[in-house]
């Protein structure tokens, strides 16, 4: 897959004359001297499947007809001393059989190899301000290029960001892409399953909190793929809560926005719930709402729409049912004219999903919203939030938040929803809240 994906940006790369680096993410200081678990850049992951740190590669497409093509990878050597403190190294050595690289050399020969490597190219693709440190490298190395014209070596003109070209590829995915997000969808169905088996009043966020992270590391995923929200009752109008640390109490919902990740592929799940497993008719009410504008909006993902037309279709329902509840007043085309529904819905109902959970990729294209194609990847996620402090509603309404989400792939002729395995429906989401606490322990071995 790393080879498929290496080939087709070379391909590309060639067509412009341009060579690419890629470095992978630096390590990040927790605290003093601890440092966060590591994960590698997601291009750079794209590009290789390699996991270190101080890692860099160089993509090279042929500069004549019948010119050599190269993959080079720069990183650490083996090191019997430091492995001891911090765990095994591929090496410089293996590289290239374990990775599908055509050459590989140590990390500390990259500013002296680099220079002879990227001559002759008159572009050089490489994403400047995510690393200010590779950034000055970077400056480092056209200064040496640029010394060394006089010699007849032409060094890159123009620096360009790798967007337009390489997150065009990342955003299509391939069967075997899709195949590692099927696989983070089906851990976060386990776990949110698990969530809302083990829901009980007096139970805290934070022990949901765990026992999604538990459920994720013990089927073997490489960890949440953004930091969970578990927010109890008015906690869940706090649309990035992620303090997690609040009893749970009866009467109110959960809103549990988690997702795991396979291979470093995120899934991005939404589940709305009663704590004590059985909603009130205003919880329903807004539960219903939020799910028939969820469930519309998915229908209508296939090739040829756009995530601007589903978010209309979504918002067009909810207004709908907020007139219908008296949560809004007056005419339907006046409160999407006013924007009224904002204090109540107010964030998108789409993005792209991939390596990162905000996958990367432009919405608009030619001056419009970009049609989906096969192979691309959206969440499905409409809301309804009514502030604990809004007076304008009555009191029975305030502090329901509620949101669904769901990941969908583009198919050849509509859709499939990656987490369709996970209950939804108001009588199945109170069947499984109904259900036995699901804390089993791990199988040895």
């Amino acid at each position: 897959m790393y080879r498929d994906h290496r080939n087709a940006y070379l391909d590309r790369l060639r067509a412009e004359g341009a060579a690419a680096i890629v470095p992978t993410a630096t390590e990040k200081t927790r605290n003093h001297d601890c440092e966060y678990r590591f994960r590698p850049d997601s291009d750079f992951w794209y590009l290789t499947g390699f996991a270190e740190p101080e890692s860099v590669l160089l993509l090279l497409p042929a500069l004549e007809a019948d010119g050599p093509e190269r993959s080079v990878l720069f990183l650490r050597e083996k090191d019997s001393e430091q492995e001891i403190w911090t765990g095994r190294r591929l090496g410089v050595d293996a590289a290239p059989a374990a990775l599908g690289v055509d050459e590989a050399f140590p990390i500390d020969e990259f500013e002296d190899r680099a220079p002879d490597l990227l001559r002759g190219y008159e572009r050089l693709h490489y994403r400047t301000g995510t690393d200010a440190h590779f950034d000055d490298l970077l400056l480092g190395l056209l200064s040496t290029l640029r010394r060394r014209a006089r010699g007849g070596v032409r060094p890159p003109a123009e620096l360009v960001d790798p967007v337009a070209l390489l997150h065009e590829l990342r955003l299509r995915k391939s069967e075997a892409e899709l195949n590692a997000m099927r696989k983070a969808a089906a851990i976060s169905a386990e776990a949110h399953t698990a969530v809302m088996q083990a829901s009980a009043p007096g139970v805290g966020e934070n022990e949901m909190d765990a026992l999604l992270e538990y459920t994720f590391r013990r089927r073997g995923s490489t960890g949440a793929a953004y930091t969970n929200i578990v927010a109890g009752g008015a906690n869940a109008c706090i649309l990035h809560y992620v303090q997690n640390d609040a009893p749970m109490r009866d009467g109110e919902l959960l809103l549990v926005d988690s997702g795991a990740e396979w291979e470093y592929y995120a899934s991005d799940v939404t589940r709305t719930f009663p704590i004590n497993g059985t909603f009130n008719p205003e919880q329903r009410a807004i539960y219903e709402l939020v799910l028939d504008a969820e469930v519309t909006a998915i229908e209508s993902v296939r090739p040829g729409t756009d995530i601007n037309a589903i978010h209309e279709l979504a918002l067009g329902r909810l207004v709908d049912g907020l007139l219908e509840l008296g949560l809004l007043s007056g005419k339907r085309e006046d409160a999407l004219a006013s924007e009224s529904y904002k204090r109540f819905f107010m964030h998108r109902t789409s993005h792209w999903l991939g390596l990162d959970v905000h996958d990367c990729g432009h919405y608009n294209v030619g001056g419009g919203a970009r049609p989906l194609e096969p192979g691309m990847v959206l969440t499905v996620e409409p809301g309804i939030y009514i502030a604990p402090d809004d007076d304008s509603v009555e009191p029975r309404w305030r502090g329901i938040g509620v949101r669904i989400e769901d990941d969908i792939a583009v198919t050849q002729d509509g859709h499939e929803v990656l987490s369709a395995a996970i209950p939804k429906g108001v009588d199945e989401v109170e069947a499984a809240c109904r259900g036995a606490a699901l804390v089993e322990s791990a199988p040895k071995g």
